[in-house]
């Protein structure tokens, strides 16, 4: 497929690709777990069916993959590198005279694509699927998907009937030890209890429900002295749903808007002040982490490439608390601006110049500078603390052993 392009380049391809793969797929999973477990306890807080957990994750994937694109490419061409520089094999190739630029075109290629899949994400996809996300999350407690009635304890429905369940069995279908206390607006009340019972749909009135019971006693409260009592060997209970509320439209929130409606709104006479500041900051943040995965592949080349004889891993870690750190501030940023505190501009553009002359520096000091290494002091001072750890754990066991043997000689 990629035969085209010169062995050099499919080499470094496959260098880069497989790392960024992995790196992607654990940074979303990472994610996606963790959301999992927290949606979890939520639906069956809530009562909901399982299945809309996975659906609430899908919802969640465009939001997960916007933030793990950037780390996968970092960290799929840092590898690539480092892999290349402590090998010798990076030696070689600028000793026939390829530059890091031309090393570059690959990974530049790559982030090329992937910045544009992660325009259509931040700008048209990811906005939508939030606000499917929170539809989900208000039709789960308004009991629009299913919510079902929670075994062992009262439940409320319709602000007039209390219901407890003992057991359920069948998926639902089956109930058994039920207790039922409704109430009219005469001030009426009903003590109902059952030894079986079921849920029935009713035909003519979707908003209404039938609880058949079987073999129990109704008490009916009047408010006389003496109540009445009623056996039964079959009744049936009809109980009304509580009316759920539509969903509100997408737009509450600026980060539901798509591209187009964050130019529209951000730039309109006709909105308010705050609307326009909120829209201009959710378009600079989204606009700003897009731009900002160009310089990646100049970041990982400055931090990738260990200084000669030594395989110190400093600048993996180091990538990576530099682009969270940076993701931070943006969303710093982004709370400054939308409500009015700082321009947009200044409050997400002005980080941006920062952190790019920084990779600008780091790069020019590994590529053009001879020796030179942007992390070489940093890179000198962990390995001194490395060094002297090590001669720490070295004299605590000698001392170790020199108790065993004076042991073994008493």
């Amino acid at each position: 497929m990629l035969n085209f392009l010169p062995a050099i380049d499919r080499y470094i391809f496959r260098l880069v690709i497989v790392p960024m793969i992995g790196v992607f797929v654990l940074a979303a999973s990472l994610l996606v777990l963790d959301k999992m477990l927290r949606l979890l306890d939520f639906v069956a807080v809530e009562g909901g069916p399982i299945g809309v957990v996975f659906q609430m994750l899908a919802t969640l994937l465009p939001e997960y993959a916007s933030l793990a694109i950037p780390l996968g490419l970092l960290l799929g061409i840092l590898l690539a590198f480092r892999k290349l520089a402590t090998t010798s094999e990076l030696d070689v190739f600028r000793a026939v005279g390829m530059s890091y630029g031309r090393l570059l075109r690959v990974p530049f290629a790559i982030t090329g694509i992937l910045m544009a899949l992660n325009v259509a994400l931040v700008f048209f996809i990811q906005p939508v699927s939030r606000f499917t996300y929170e539809r989900l999350e208000y039709e789960l407690r308004s009991g629009a998907l299913g919510a079902s009635i929670k075994v062992g304890e009262f439940n409320t429905i319709a602000d007039r009937m209390a219901l407890r369940i003992e057991e359920s069995e069948n998926d639902g279908r089956d109930l058994k030890g039920i207790f039922a206390r409704v109430a009219n607006d005469k001030g009426q009340v009903l003590s109902i209890s059952a030894r079986e019972g079921a849920f029935l749909a009713t035909t003519d009135d979707p908003d209404t429900i039938i609880l058949r019971l079987t073999d129990g006693t109704i008490v009916q409260d009047t408010g006389s002295r003496t109540p009445r009592v009623l056996t039964f060997t079959r009744h049936d209970l009809p109980i009304d749903l509580p009316a759920i509320e539509e969903f509100r439209a997408r737009g509450e929130e600026e980060r539901e808007y798509i591209l187009p409606e964050l130019l529209r709104i951000g730039w309109a006479d006709n909105q308010t002040e705050s609307k326009r500041d909120a829209s201009q900051a959710s378009f600079n943040f989204r606009l700003v982490e897009v731009v900002m995965m160009a310089l990646m592949p100049l970041l990982a080349v400055a931090l990738g490439i260990p200084p000669k004889r030594s395989t110190s891993a400093l600048g993996v870690f180091l990538s990576i608390i530099m682009v969270v750190a940076y993701h931070k501030v943006n969303q710093y940023g982004e709370d400054l601006a939308a409500i009015g505190m700082f321009d947009p501009i200044l409050a997400l553009w002005v980080p941006f110049f920062v952190f790019a002359a920084l990779i600008l520096w780091m790069y020019y000091r590994v590529a053009f500078v001879p020796g030179g290494q942007a992390i070489g002091a940093l890179e000198n001072w962990f390995s001194k603390v490395g060094k002297r750890f090590a001669k720490l754990f070295r004299r605590n066991r000698r001392v170790v052993l020199d108790d065993d043997e004076e042991e073994a000689l008493a």
